[in-house]
Parts: C-alpha cells; structure tokens; sequence
C-alpha cells in the first residue's frame, strides 16, 4: 500500500484561476489543469528565483520531489501554449499558510475579511460575499 501524499505547503492562492489564450473562443479552448501546488513551484522557482533547495524547504517536502511537480508544471504549461490550450489553476494535494477567501463582488484575495475595504459595486461587506479557499 502506498504511502498517503503528504500537502504541500502554498503561500498563498494566485490572484487569477487561469489563462486564456487570445484569438479562441472560449467555448472552444480545451484545458489543461495546473495544480496548486504546480502553481506554487513555477511562482518559487521562476518568479522569486529560489534555488529549488529552498523553495522545497517552503513547501515543506523533498526536493527532489519539488522537481517533479516543478517539472509537471513546465510541461502543462509549455503544452497549453504550443497548443493554445487555456490554463486552469485548481486542485492538488495542498495546504495555505494562512486563512485566504476570495470576494464574490471584487474578486480581491483576502486573509482576513474584516480588513476588507467596502467594494465599489457594494454598499456593506457581509461574510457571505466571501469564498474561503482553504481545503
């Protein structure tokens, strides 16, 4: 019996849960998935230029194992747009850092939804105009 998957840790959600290529309607885009914790490891690695050593020791697993999500990434991602596939950011085996919730009217990301300033399209902010994102 294999071992269960332990979650990997994400410092947060990304602001948008995809991409979209120009030119296809979006009725006719295929997709490709791309986990968050794939997410995660594109965003350590290739944005805030982490060694994949220390990005690992961020998401709380091996390193070697952070180079197969990070190398499952790059290929999702390198088909999405060789084939102008949209790109869904979504799912995985993972755990936030924090509490994050999303805004229903503004869509802004929020760890805390008292700090949440009024939306322009919203009179009062109610708990119920948030999604919470954590598993």
């Amino acid at each position: 019996m294999a071992r269960p998957e332990k979650n990997r840790r994400v410092s947060k959600p990304p602001k948008m849960r995809g991409y979209k290529p120009f030119g296809i309607p979006k009725c006719k885009l295929e997709v490709v998935q791309l986990t968050m914790e794939e997410y995660e490891s594109i965003r350590l690695v290739n944005y805030e230029m982490l060694q994949q050593k220390e990005a690992a020791v961020l998401m709380n697993i091996s390193r070697p194992t952070l180079t197969r999500i990070y190398n499952k990434a790059l290929k999702n991602i390198t088909k999405a747009f060789v084939e102008g596939k949209a790109i869904v950011i979504d799912g995985g085996n993972y755990e936030f850092k924090k509490e994050w919730h999303r805004c229903k009217k503004c869509f802004k990301l929020v760890e805390d939804k008292r700090s949440h300033k009024k939306c322009i399209k919203n009179n009062e902010n109610s708990f119920e105009e948030f999604i919470q994102l954590n598993n």
